[in-house]
């Protein structure tokens, strides 16, 4: 297939891009290499993806609605997988635009580009967020999700009705996938665990909001894509539902299944890391949420697959990732000084 990965330089749209080039897949990618956070680590992910023939990359913004529906016309792709998005909870509360530009008008881009050339599927990421405070355990993609308590969870809510819309109106069939805390090799550097093995490895304190009392359902990369990849598959068929609504649209949660208390995560980072962490802790941030925890009977059910990894295996492969990476960055600044 020819398949077009948005934000193909992003953590998970690299890993993807590289399982896909793996099974044969034809893989167009584009990004827009924003400074959100290091691009150099961005670049270097583009630099494992480059060399294979198979692989072609555009540097592009969704924003860029002509050059968006031009790349789809030329291309024709088969599948469409939409991860590029303002990610992060916080960084909402501080550029809020940031996440209206790309999430709400770079994601209606993509929907009209698709309505115009009708791939097979068109999957995109959603996220746990969309869960708010919701008191109910586990998250099941039937409960209510109308109560978002940052900017960007609301984004991502949004995206989940206007992908509906556009699949009722036009036949398309699209798939969200809401991720939960997904971690590993090659991860962002504004997530909570790269964050705290920087802050170990430097002898520096690490932050920990709600003095810890908080619960994660950790999904590692691979489980991710796995899911992923067998959602691409198989695209969603016609469900005349109560609502009347005939779209071929589908929700899943991707999560491990099994929350973990913040403090028993960070144990995991010492004993991964052979070394204590100071501890600050701190009151729960705005736009945080205490918990989060994935019920994925339908992806087992639909898709025959649920998350496996544990996090003791996970984040030992993220933290030898991660001092091996920055050593070889290390070792390239000195030789050029």
């Amino acid at each position: 297939m020819k398949i077009l990965i948005t934000g193909v330089a992003g953590f998970i749209g690299y890993h993807l891009a590289q399982r896909l080039l793996a099974d044969g897949e034809q893989i167009y990618g584009i990004d827009n290499l924003n400074d959100y956070y290091d691009v150099n680590l961005k670049k270097a992910r583009l630099a494992q993806l480059t060399p294979n023939k198979n692989f072609q990359f555009q540097l592009l913004d969704l924003n860029n609605r002509e050059e968006i529906l031009q790349l789809f016309q030329d291309q024709d792709f088969d599948c469409v997988v939409n991860l590029a998005a303002q990610a992060g909870v916080r960084y909402s509360l501080e550029n809020p635009f940031a996440y209206v530009d790309s999430n709400l008008v770079g994601f209606a881009n993509i929907l009209e580009a698709c309505r115009h050339t009708q791939p097979k599927h068109l999957v995109f990421a959603s996220s746990s967020s969309v869960y708010g405070t919701n008191a109910k355990i586990p998250f099941s993609v039937s409960d209510n999700v109308d109560n978002p308590v940052s900017l960007y969870a609301a984004t991502k809510k949004a995206n989940e009705l206007m992908a509906h819309s556009y699949s009722h109106l036009y036949s398309l069939p699209i798939t969200g996938l809401r991720f939960f805390t997904v971690y590993g090799p090659w991860g962002r550097p504004d997530m909570a665990y790269f964050k705290f093995v920087r802050a170990i490895e430097q002898n520096k304190p690490i932050n920990i909001f709600n003095y810890g009392k908080m619960q994660r359902d950790f999904t590692y990369i691979d489980d991710v894509i796995e899911g992923v990849v067998r959602v691409m598959h198989q695209p969603p068929k016609p469900q005349v539902n109560k609502e009347h609504s005939n779209a071929r649209y589908k929700i899943y949660n991707i999560g491990n299944n099994k929350p973990v208390e913040l403090l028993n995560f960070i144990e995991v980072i010492e004993a991964a890391m052979g070394k204590k962490a100071e501890k600050n802790f701190l009151p729960m941030q705005p736009g945080d949420v205490p918990r989060t925890y994935a019920d994925v009977d339908e992806l087992m059910h639909d898709v025959g697959f649920k998350p496996t990894t544990t996090i003791e295996q996970g984040i030992e492969k993220f933290v030898r990732w991660y001092q091996d990476f920055y050593q070889s960055q290390n070792q390239e600044v000195s030789q050029t000084i």
